[in-house]
């Protein structure tokens, strides 16, 4: 019955792929002359583009015969600088291969090194299949795995490995939660001697009965090895109501959840939790993020008292920054005002510079003056006689302490 259940719900996963794909093909079929429609339309601004294009070419075409010649002096000058320059190019070229080589017997002594530090990493393999086959060597690889994963992604003092809980019990690691709440209880001694006992009865093509006896011993074990977690960690008040049951292989947790499924089930009912490296470290992370928004929430008190100070901050640089600002425009001010002073300072300048002196008149000849009567003779000596010169402006600069 299993059998066909999945043999239905394959031909309903195909059905429903067929009919998928086929909306998918109708809707491309749509595109595509969505598609040849635009492209016509774009082709005919191209043609349209492309005449007004001719236009303008053969108007470059004559700006370019006129700068042919130009052109072609700037590229035999430049030819002969790129002839220099590529000379002591090819030699400096040949300098640094040189060096590439030596660096390069340098970095295969390298390699060298690394090819025998390959080797012993394959000593150190068959060293860790052999520990793998001792029961206590492989617990502890287990333990190690687990633990590695808990310190590189909880703060020190989150958790705990080995601790003695109230009933005398040791489980491989607790981590504390947030808020106060109960600890995390994690397990890692997962019974692998049957599963490789299975796996040994497969691989050597041993009868039905021999791989259902197989089967038969690892589902024995684990469920014993869950029973044994839900009696011993699961302490109401002191551990959370689930704990975590490590399984330090990934094909090892995808073959269980496939293959086992009744398993898994009795896991969940027993709050038992079977997790993987990547389940873990997904479930670490979530923990991360809760101690994290605990760790938030008692600082939210000191953080809102850095927000009220960084406004004050903020309205003290504003208050500055408007009087700053004041000055600016006070400075400005001020020099507007010296700038029209020099500016009326200029033209004046300007007018003194063209400024012209007239020469005065000669005096009146005296043969001239002989026949005018005598009251224009008595003014004319009353008036005072200037003498004919040219007048000159002089200019002196005055100190300050003058």
């Amino acid at each position: 019955m299993a059998l066909l259940v999945v043999l239905m719900l394959c031909a309903l996963l195909l059905a429903f792929s067929l009919t998928r794909t086929a909306r998918k093909r109708a809707q491309a079929d749509t595109d595509a002359v969505t598609r040849a429609a635009q492209a016509e339309e774009r082709l005919a601004e191209i043609l349209k583009a492309q005449a007004e294009m001719q236009g303008r070419m053969g108007a470059m075409a004559e700006l370019f015969g006129a700068r042919q010649a130009e052109l072609n002096q700037a590229i035999g000058q430049r030819i002969d600088g790129m002839t220099q320059r590529l000379g002591s190019s090819i030699s400096e070229q040949t300098k640094s291969t040189h060096e590439n080589l030596s660096k390069l017997q340098e970095r295969l002594a390298v390699i060298d090194t690394a090819q025998n530090n390959i080797q012993s990493l394959a000593r150190d393999v068959v060293g860790l299949q052999a520990i793998l086959s001792n029961k206590q060597t492989r617990g502890a690889f287990g333990q190690s795995r687990m633990e590695t994963i808990i310190q590189d992604g909880l703060p020190f003092g989150a958790f705990s490995f080995q601790p003695t809980l109230s009933n005398g019990m040791r489980p491989d690691c607790t981590i504390s939660m947030p808020n106060g709440a109960p600890d995390l209880v994690i397990d890692a001694k997962f019974p692998l001697e049957a599963w490789n006992a299975m796996r040994a009865a497969e691989a050597e093509g041993s009868s039905d009965q021999a791989a259902q006896q197989a089967q038969q011993r690892f589902r024995r074990d684990i469920e014993v090895h869950i029973r044994d977690i839900s009696d011993k960690y699961l302490i109401p008040g002191e551990t959370q109501d689930t704990a975590f049951l490590f399984v330090p292989s990934e094909s090892i947790f995808a073959e269980i959840h496939e293959n086992f499924e009744a398993i898994v089930h009795k896991a969940q009912r027993s709050r038992v939790v079977i997790v993987s490296p990547s389940l873990l470290m997904l479930s670490i992370q979530v923990i991360q993020a809760l101690l994290k928004d605990a760790r938030m929430r008692e600082q939210a008190h000191l953080i809102q008292g850095e927000v009220i100070r960084l406004m004050e901050d903020l309205s003290r640089l504003d208050d500055r920054t408007r009087k700053l600002q004041a000055h600016f425009s006070m400075a400005q001010k001020d020099v507007d005002l010296i700038l029209t002073s020099s500016d009326k300072l200029t033209k004046r300048g300007a007018k003194i510079e063209a400024l012209e002196f007239a020469q005065l008149a000669d005096e009146a000849k005296a043969a001239d003056n002989k026949g005018q009567t005598t009251e224009r003779s008595a003014a004319s000596s009353q008036s005072p006689k200037f003498e004919p010169r040219s007048s000159t402006l002089k200019l002196s600069v005055v100190d300050e302490d003058n």
